[in-house]
């Protein structure tokens, strides 16, 4: 059973992950946030758009190969591939963050991977406002996200909303953080978990 977790920056993914994981005793692939290129696209966006999102893309890569070789029967991931072409390179493009050419360059990489890369059994998309989002940000304090811009946020969750009911074909069940406290309400969580005992049954 392979779960994908997507949603914005500062929606809880890897909080969900985490209890999701260690609810199942399952393994969990997490979003590798050390990349070389984060602080520097966050001073500078247009300058280094293209290398953030192929180096992200070729971690994203390297991930899949290791989940698809694993052998486990449970898998939870932060985040998906889908996501870093769809939402976020798409978003620098339209952005004019990265250029016509390197979008090209970069989706001609995508379209590749997408082959190697199996559709998640369910995808849990968590669902957040502006707020909730600035307010998770703040508090877990990365420095390099300290001068994120809610409109850059803004167009993200436009993007999002804009994947998961026109452009995504699997299964979704939608969280929305706004009002679903899966951190402390045990309930959110006990709903999360009956969908899944219901996918695996279908197995």
């Amino acid at each position: 059973m392979y779960i994908a977790i997507a949603g914005n920056i500062g929606s809880g993914k890897t909080t969900l992950t985490e209890i999701l994981t260690k609810r199942y005793g399952a393994k969990a692939y997490y979003e590798d946030l050390d990349n070389a290129y984060i602080g520097d696209f966050y001073n500078d966006m247009s300058r280094w758009a293209f290398h953030l999102q192929v180096s992200f893309l070729g971690n994203r890569i390297r991930q899949t190969l290791d989940m698809l070789s694993s052998g486990e029967e449970v898998i939870f991931q932060d985040r998906t591939i889908y996501e870093d072409a769809h939402i976020f390179a798409d978003n620098l493009h339209r952005m004019g963050l990265m250029s016509s050419r390197d979008f090209a360059t970069y989706m001609k990489i995508f379209d590749l991977t997408t082959n190697l890369v199996p559709q998640p059994d369910l995808l849990i998309y968590l669902k957040a406002s502006i707020p909730t989002l600035v307010s998770q940000i703040k508090r877990r304090g990365r420095d390099y996200e300290s001068n994120i811009d809610e409109a850059y946020l803004e167009r993200l969750n436009e993007k999002y909303e804009n994947w998961i009911n026109n452009i995504y074909q699997g299964e979704v069940l939608v969280i929305d953080k706004d009002v679903d406290d899966f951190v402390n309400d045990p309930e959110v969580v006990d709903r999360i978990c009956e969908r899944l005992e219901k996918l695996d049954c279908k197995k």
